[in-house]
């Protein structure tokens, strides 16, 4: 398993904590306005960091960085990841996971062996336009599902997020989400940025004030809704 962007130092990425980014490659969805684009192919063998060499790094920054965050594309499509999560357990840095929540199963067991400190979970749009915001017209919604009721077990800290795209998400779709996670749960929506790494070119953003209503309307729903990247 190869390391395919390493951010090396951050203050936004983990709530609270000093920590670093590890983004890997490969992904089982194709978001239309995904920033990490160019991870959602696998990775040539050739291509990435070595454990070795991320390891060396965590090595050197202890006592510097609290925590690590794994981000992708999806993380959890690796069957690697349990391996070295425990790497980084071991070094004793806290742990985040970025995840799609769409494998349910290996996000609980890793959760119940102790490896995640924190679970930060996309929440993609509402029910009904899931398929089309994930990019697949094959989808079942069961296993994303799944992992929002087990985080909202509260087993383990974590945030839902959405990151918010004029072309896909309508305020009848925020009040559909705001139904489907009510709760004190921390919830942020995210503007949406244009880059080249983007597999659609056409979509756009909302503005600060458009982002500041959408949350507002939610507030009933998720008392705790943010904005973020704004």
């Amino acid at each position: 398993m190869k390391i395919m962007g390493l951010q090396k130092s951050t203050l936004l990425d983990y709530p609270g904590k000093v920590a670093c980014t590890v983004f890997t490659g490969g992904c089982n969805f194709f978001c239309p306005f995904c920033h990490n684009g160019e991870l959602i192919a696998l990775p040539a063998e050739e291509r990435g960091l070595p454990r070795e060499e991320l390891a060396a790094f965590l090595k050197k920054r202890k006592g510097i960085l609290d925590g690590v965050c794994i981000s992708g594309g999806e993380p959890l499509i690796h069957q690697e990841l349990p391996d070295l999560l425990r790497e980084i357990k071991d070094l004793g840095y806290l742990v985040k996971l970025d995840t799609n929540g769409s494998f349910p199963d290996r996000l609980r067991k890793l959760a119940g062996e102790g490896l995640l400190d924190y679970v930060a979970m996309d929440i993609k749009n509402s029910k009904r336009k899931y398929a089309l915001t994930t990019g697949l017209e094959a989808f079942s919604i069961e296993p994303v599902e799944e992992s929002v009721r087990f985080l909202m077990e509260g087993k383990l800290p974590f945030e839902f997020r959405t990151t918010v795209v004029r072309q896909l998400h309508t305020k009848e779709d925020m009040l559909e989400i705001g139904d489907w996670i009510r709760g004190k749960e921390p919830y942020f929506l995210q503007a949406f940025e244009r880059s080249s790494n983007v597999p659609d070119s056409g979509l756009t953003a909302y503005d600060k004030e458009e982002m500041q209503e959408l949350a507002d309307i939610l507030k009933g729903k998720l008392p705790n809704v943010e904005l973020r990247g704004i």
